[in-house]
């Protein structure tokens, strides 16, 4: 459900040590025996926390349609980082930017994928007291509102319209607002490639419908800095300019056209960028395991299935979309049926209680 729908511009809302290891040398040539010290409590615990959020990370960025193995193994590490970026800040509050349109879709929409994500990560965060503010545009709107609305607690929805002054309008209320953003992630959000527009995977421009919302996290005019978080799977989206660009270009089809520019501070790569979003949220529980619970009271297979029925059934979303085919409203994401995204979900929450036993 939505508490504070803004729209900026025209928008229209549709529908809402070297000393220790000479010593135990030392100890080996004298033939005396060095009692070392169990490690410290903390120091498991710090170990467990990294091992299980390793696994998680190697879960999310399993190969599904693209070789994402280079932009996996540059990224490595980013996950944990971006979990503790969030849970380690006091009165922290997170915006997430999501919404791909698909314009030859019939009907036009945004695609299924990044929408679960989002909600996840609301639904989480929100749960611990984190204020949320979820950004879209007005091509996306209808169905990002469906999938915000469908959440189990009210969180804001901000929509611009697709012209660059209502971003940068949203950019200066989320730096005064009286709890301002501190940080921000977009989730299967497009970034421009280095001809300064957006591009589908194919290369197709989409400039007239989409919003320069990549200025909220690359804006050398902004007065206010907040850390940036990028989730994405095929190597045109915001935070994917963080790689180097041979990587995209070598590994990506299309890659020469659709690099994605928009860098972050940490950057995520998955295979489906809904899958990011569930790994940033277990992350999330495996760095804070007293909120564990609070966090992860929502990631469930129903509560997903929850999200993509509002998406596709109210916010009419579509997925399969190709050079040869438009794309149309079903219950499947990147091509792949619900069930499959359900499973791995499943998997990801399973890593996270292993840790608490």
């Amino acid at each position: 459900m939505t508490t504070g729908v803004g729209t900026f511009g025209n928008s229209v809302l549709v529908l809402g040590t070297r000393a220790e290891q000479k010593d135990r040398c030392h100890c080996r040539e004298t033939g005396t025996r060095q009692n070392q010290p169990a490690p410290s409590r903390s120091q498991v615990e710090v170990d467990t926390v990294n091992e299980s959020v390793a696994r998680i990370e190697a879960i999310i960025g399993r190969k599904v349609k693209r070789d994402i193995g280079q932009m996996t193994e540059w990224a490595k590490g980013n996950l944990a980082r971006a979990a503790e970026a969030i849970m380690n800040t006091p009165n922290a509050h997170v915006g997430i930017v999501t919404g791909f349109y698909i314009q030859h879709a019939e009907p036009p929409s945004p695609e299924t994928d990044g929408l679960g994500g989002m909600a996840h990560l609301a639904a989480g965060l929100a749960n611990v007291g984190i204020p949320v503010t979820v950004i879209t545009d007005t091509p996306c709107a209808k169905a990002v509102w469906a999938v915000v609305d469908a959440l189990p607690m009210p969180v804001n929805l901000e929509v611009v319209s697709t012209t660059e002054s209502s971003v940068l309008r949203l950019r200066q209320y989320l730096e005064t607002g009286d709890r301002p953003i501190t940080h921000l992630i977009a989730i299967e959000r497009v970034s421009p490639a280095s001809d300064g527009k957006p591009h589908r995977e194919h290369g197709w421009d989409m400039s007239r419908e989409t919003a320069p919302l990549h200025l909220l996290f690359d804006d050398p005019a902004a007065t206010r800095r907040w850390y940036t978080i990028g989730i994405g799977d095929g190597g045109n989206e915001i935070g994917m300019g963080s790689l180097p660009k041979e990587i995209i270009e070598s590994g990506i089809p299309n890659g020469k056209v659709i690099a994605a520019t928009t860098p972050v501070d940490s950057l995520i790569v998955a295979g489906v960028s809904n899958w990011g979003g569930y790994g940033l949220l277990a992350a999330m529980a495996c760095t804070k395991p007293a909120l564990r619970e609070v966090l992860l009271r929502y990631f469930n297979r129903d509560m997903d299935h929850r999200f993509l029925s509002a998406a596709v059934e109210t916010g009419q979303a579509v997925d399969d979309s190709r050079v040869d085919n438009p794309g149309r409203p079903q219950m499947s994401v990147d091509s792949m049926p619900w069930e499959q995204h359900a499973a791995l979900l499943e998997e990801i929450s399973a890593v996270v209680a292993s840790q608490a036993r």
